[in-house]
């Protein structure tokens, strides 16, 4: 198994994590905003994230910044060959 083939893996893998933790950050903001119900008040538009929030909103940048990086080294790795 060569380096190329275990990064292509990992794209993968952080990819389908990706799409979970999105899916998992959409579901959080409620149904409210998506029937016209959200207000669109200042109070609502800076809030504070806490607990789990935080947490999937940071794995959201970290994953969205591996999965950028794989790809970068997919194609370094592709276009030594």
């Amino acid at each position: 198994m060569s380096l190329k083939n275990i990064v292509e893996i990992v794209q993968i893998i952080v990819s389908i994590l990706l799409v979970v933790v999105v899916l998992l950050q959409q579901r959080g903001s409620g149904l409210g905003g998506l029937f016209g119900g959200g207000g669109g008040g200042q109070g609502e538009f800076y809030h504070k994230r806490r607990g789990f929030e935080t947490l999937i909103f940071r794995s959201t940048i970290i994953l969205a910044a591996l999965l950028f990086l794989s790809s970068i080294a997919i194609f370094l790795l592709s276009s030594s060959n």
